[in-house]
């Protein structure tokens, strides 16, 4: 299975600079890694806490989908708790017509409480609300007609106008972190999966293998299918030529996404810790989170996934705004030029035709510096005659 590579980006951007010089920006990246060959490139929602800054996904994909003509494009995630799961529908059906279906639907219930206490909605009640509310969508993306009635919303024969772009209907993939609802819910509907904790904690990494037989247990129960090329796993990258230079770059800004997630987002699952930059950056080495190094360790960590989780589909980098723009966008390229192929079948066989090269070297050297010396005494013998 060919492994898919891309970036998810909530994004995190730390608060007080420029909004819209920060869209400008993920969106030329998005143009960038496109063009390095990256596969999927996802968007977050959220409404509150001063960092994440996206509301829309779907307005960030529209927006892309301009720029970068060939990346799939996912909502990462469209909080559903927040929606009303018709109009919802709609307009990820109409962004599937703008993008040539290109756009992966990914749902979760929303991780800001201070997002979803602005409208009334506890965090128990936003979980409760996404698993009612997958199954209305997934009926009406199906071309169902649907009447049901949620603590929110109610839908009297609603059904859509428009049918998928392809004939394999929009992709939809359901959000994770550790505990086991997320994969309960995409067993039983037969949706993809996407971890956001992979790497988080050592939860996450252990609970890989787990969730995976969750799904298919749920699958099973419910006649449904699951198939691992749809489970996309979201982990934490920062890669330069030396580890010690790729430390020294995200000092940058590490110090602002660790107080981010200790003090201002009440996301408990992001347990970092740390209080010097330096033990931030041993933090994330040490639990084996992320990656800050080299394009080997990365490589490492994705086989350390892989064998882990018995196999996946995809593998994002979370955008953080640990390094400079100009390094993250370096940090893009050494990963799609060394660690990429390695997962995708392009390295290989590159060092087998070196290698195969190396063994015959010095004998057709030899023949190279006698076809020279053929080829001159050839041409001197010409002169002599004409002399």
């Amino acid at each position: 299975m060919r492994l898919r590579f891309g970036y998810f980006l909530a994004p995190f951007h730390p608060a007080g600079q420029n909004p819209t010089a920060l869209m400008e920006r993920d969106l030329r990246f998005v143009e960038h890694v496109d063009n390095l060959g990256f596969d999927e490139f996802w968007f977050g929602e959220h409404h509150s806490a001063g960092s994440e800054i996206y509301a829309s996904p779907e307005i960030m994909i529209a927006a892309a989908a301009s720029r970068a003509p060939r990346i799939k494009l996912g909502t990462g995630v469209t909080s559903l708790a927040y929606h009303n799961p018709l109009w919802a529908a709609d307009r990820i059906m109409q962004l599937d017509h703008l993008t040539r279906g290109r756009v992966i639907f990914g749902l979760g219930p929303g991780s800001l409480p201070t997002d979803s206490m602005m409208i009334g909605l506890d965090p128990i009640a936003c979980r409760e609300l996404m698993q009612e509310n997958v199954d209305i969508v997934v009926r009406l993306l199906n071309g169902e007609v649907v009447n049901a009635k949620t603590r929110t919303h109610e839908l009297i024969d609603a059904q859509l106008q428009l049918a998928p772009y392809n004939e394999n209907g929009i992709p939809i993939t359901v959000a994770a972190v550790a505990s086991p609802t997320g994969p309960r819910l995409a067993g039983t509907h037969g949706l993809g999966l996407l971890s956001i904790g992979a790497t988080l904690s050592a939860d996450g990494f252990d609970a890989l293998a787990h969730h995976w037989g969750i799904m298919e247990e749920r699958a099973e129960a419910h006649g449904k299918t699951v198939d691992r090329k749809d489970w996309s796993l979201v982990g934490l990258f920062h890669l330069a030529e030396t580890e010690d230079e790729a430390r020294r770059q995200v000092r940058y800004g590490i110090e602002q996404w660790f107080d981010y997630f200790k003090h201002v987002a009440a996301f408990p699952q992001m347990g970092v810790q740390g209080d010097h930059i330096d033990e931030m950056i041993d933090f994330v080495k040490d639990n084996g989170i992320g990656v800050i190094g080299t394009a080997e360790q990365a490589r490492e960590q994705v086989q350390r996934l892989w064998d882990q989780s018995g196999g996946f589909g995809s593998m994002l980098q979370m955008g953080h705004d640990w390094a400079s723009p100009a390094d993250t966008w370096r940090s893009a390229q050494i990963f799609a030029e060394r660690v990429m192929p390695h997962f995708q079948g392009q390295s290989q066989p590159t060092l087998n035709a070196a290698a195969r090269a190396r063994v015959v070297h010095d004998g057709y050297a030899a023949k190279q510096e006698a076809a020279v010396e053929h080829m001159t005494k050839k041409y001197e013998a010409e002169l002599a005659a004409k002399a």
